[in-house]
């Protein structure tokens, strides 16, 4: 590992914790986004929770993983995505290396 100060971007995501809630903190109404032409959630998101499956011709999404940013709700331009933060106690925990 580099230096505290010179920490990668992957050195400093591995002391990210996520203690995952069984109730999803977001949803996505995937019938909208059959429709979006920009598909800017596959762009905005950091932590890649969002994929466009073209066989399916559908959104595939994962809460799991998220860090909780919600750049997702405020760029979808289809309003598809309801966000929120998880219930106390869950979701992602940022530690300094």
């Amino acid at each position: 590992m580099s230096g505290k100060n010179n920490m990668t971007v992957d050195e400093k995501m591995a002391t990210v914790k996520i203690k995952i809630d069984k109730e999803a903190h977001i949803t996505v109404k995937k019938e909208f986004c059959k429709k979006c032409t920009t598909r800017t959630c596959l762009i905005i998101c950091t932590a890649e929770n969002y994929k466009w499956d073209e066989e399916r011709v559908e959104l595939i999404f994962n809460y799991e993983g998220c860090l909780e940013c919600g750049a997702c709700r405020l760029i979808c331009p289809e309003g598809a995505i309801d966000w929120s933060y998880p219930k106390q106690g869950c979701g992602v925990k940022f530690r300094f290396g």
